[in-house]
Formats: C-alpha cells, structure tokens, sequence
C-alpha cells in the first residue's frame, strides 16, 4: 500500500485540495491499540460501525469535531484515508491511520507532522458499503495492481 501511496501521490495535482497539517500516529484493532481482544464482539469495528481496513481507501480515526465521519483524506506516504472512527487520544489536528499489525505501525510510520488533503468533508456517517464502492471504484484499480507487481504478489 506505501507503493501505491507514492504512485497516486506523484500522479495528483494536490493544488486543488484544502491541505490540513496534522500529527498522525498509526494504530491497530489489537489492545495495544483500542484495549480490545480479537474475542471481544466489537473488535476491529471503528466508531462508525465500519470494519476496520488498510486498502485503497483505509480507515482512520480523527477529532470528529475536526474532520466528521466520512471525511476523506489523502496522506501522503500512507494513501487515502475515510474518517471511521475516534480515539480518546485523537484530539484536534491529530489523526491515528490504521495498520493491520503493531510492526507495521513501526515500519512504516511510526509518529509524523504532516500536511494532509482533504478530498471530500464527510457528512458524520459512513457505512461498509460506502468503504466497499470508495475501493472498487475502477479509475484506482491501476494502483492496487502497481503495487501487487512491486511487492511481488
């Protein structure tokens, strides 16, 4: 997903997007994360009832007061992110990406201040199959098989 990030971030003219500063953090669905353990009934759900994803479009926590639920965001080095859910340390210009392991939060990003895109305002609600037609959409499938060929899937 890193390959296609910088694929899509080298292809866009951002001058046309609002650009946001944030402090952005990486979290799991795992306790470490969110306290909660894969036997829990609402493990990797985000706020809004979404599953939680790392895809095209990921889901990511923010200060809803912020960015509402079902804002869509490009950040760079990590893709696009939807605004699904919420953190009680997620306060102001602070966004928390998620990632499928707590190696992957080090590997990749680990804590970094900077400007984001916003693409679309959300509107405070967000449902799978909203997360599901943002991925499927076929205009961006280019990326997704770019990066399966440079990681060797």
């Amino acid at each position: 997903m890193i390959t296609m990030a910088k694929n899509i971030e080298h292809n866009t003219n951002w001058n046309n997007y609002k650009k946001v500063t944030v402090t952005a953090t990486g979290y799991t669905a795992g306790r470490e994360s969110t306290g909660k353990s894969p036997k829990d009934h609402s493990y990797g759900i985000t706020y809004s009832g979404v599953e939680v994803k790392r895809d095209l479009f990921s889901t990511i926590a923010a200060d809803l007061n912020v960015f509402p639920i079902g804002t869509v965001l490009f950040i760079p080095g990590y893709g696009y992110g939807v605004v699904a859910d919420k953190g009680a340390a997620v306060k102001g210009n602070h966004l928390d990406l998620y990632f499928q392991t707590v190696g992957d939060v080090f590997e990749h990003w680990g804590k970094k201040k900077l400007a984001v895109y916003i693409i679309k305002q959300g509107s405070g609600r967000f449902t799978e199959s909203d997360l599901k037609e943002l991925n499927e959409q076929n205009s961006l499938q280019v990326f997704r098989q770019q990066s399966k060929n440079q990681i060797g899937e």
